[in-house]
């Protein structure tokens, strides 16, 4: 109960908040991303990728249908990573759609446009997505919901005045689950990159110390420095195994803190980016059709 009423009043904070920033936008000054990290959030057609590479703007259909005879059957709502000796774990469906085409929603998912093979290694987890099947011979996309299972963090806004000193994680898409670190057997910042970012991390529960991660734990200040500047960004990788039905794969979710001093200097944009994708999120829909839900934005303020 009072995690889901701190979630709910995170978001009636985001919500507070975004109806009182200022007009102008303060631009992010970004630290330099980890390779495989794409920042941008803007809308824009979605790009799907297969397993050979090939990339083509899809929109989101505007007259799906679902509950097709056809639709592509992968044994489960939920996939999990695995360990696979150091290959690619690639799921198919135990069904066969016939010839067509396989599409998906958000970004993130890495599937084959012509077998549905998805490259669950490869692709984003945490999240919850749609895959497009366009039979051969029709103009209609049948819809498929499946979840990747994983940890990912809630787009939102902590006040630190206001006690909002952490972010913890959610799981499998649905933050109404339980902890499923809870004295579990679970490994967070496996790798120690975060922490040599200055990004604390609880190695157990995966929650983010964003008091300690701004201000620091000694004297050269925390991940934005000695003196941070609004806007000013740092994107860390946390690496981590969950002791669950993934039975120990390494996992990763790259995460976007943002600093402002005041909540008055985030830019509108920025906020109502925000509020959209919390607001998804805690509805258990899609965080998006339209833009890149990942990575999910941390936004740190000082006071309020």
């Amino acid at each position: 109960m009072k995690k889901n009423i701190h979630i709910y009043c995170l978001l009636a904070l985001t919500l507070c908040l975004s109806f009182q920033a200022c007009r102008k936008s303060v631009s992010a000054t970004e630290d330099q991303p980890p390779p495989s990290v794409t920042h941008d959030t803007s809308s824009r057609p979605l790009i799907n990728r297969d397993t050979s590479g090939t990339q083509a703007a899809v929109p989101f259909p505007q007259t799906p249908v679902t509950g097709c005879s056809y639709s592509p059957d992968y044994g489960d709502t939920i996939i999990y990573p695995q360990p696979n000796n150091g290959q690619d774990y690639i799921v198919t469906p135990i069904n066969n759609p016939g010839p067509g085409k396989f599409l998906s929603w958000p970004m993130g998912m890495i599937i084959d446009s012509t077998t549905g093979a998805i490259n669950i290694t490869k692709s984003e987890t945490g999240l919850r997505y749609a895959i497009g099947f366009v039979k051969d011979g029709t103009t209609d996309t049948c819809l498929t919901s499946l979840i990747i299972g994983g940890a990912a963090y809630m787009d939102s806004i902590y006040v630190l005045e206001n006690g909002a000193t952490t972010a913890a994680p959610y799981y499998d898409a649905n933050t109404l689950l339980p902890p499923v670190c809870a004295g579990n057997g679970c490994t967070f910042d496996v790798t120690g990159s975060a922490a040599n970012q200055k990004v604390i991390v609880n190695t157990t529960s995966g929650v983010i110390d964003l008091a300690k991660t701004l201000n620091g734990t000694g004297l050269l200040g925390g991940a934005f420095g000695l003196l941070p500047l609004n806007g000013q960004t740092v994107n860390s990788r946390i690496y981590y195994r969950l002791n669950d039905a993934s039975n120990n794969a390494l996992q990763h979710i790259d995460v976007q803190l943002i600093y402002y001093y005041s909540k008055s200097q985030i830019g509108s944009g920025l906020l109502s980016n925000v509020v959209t994708k919390l607001t998804n999120i805690l509805a258990g829909n899609m965080i998006s059709t339209a833009a890149n839900p990942r990575p999910p934005l941390i936004i740190i303020v000082r006071k309020f």
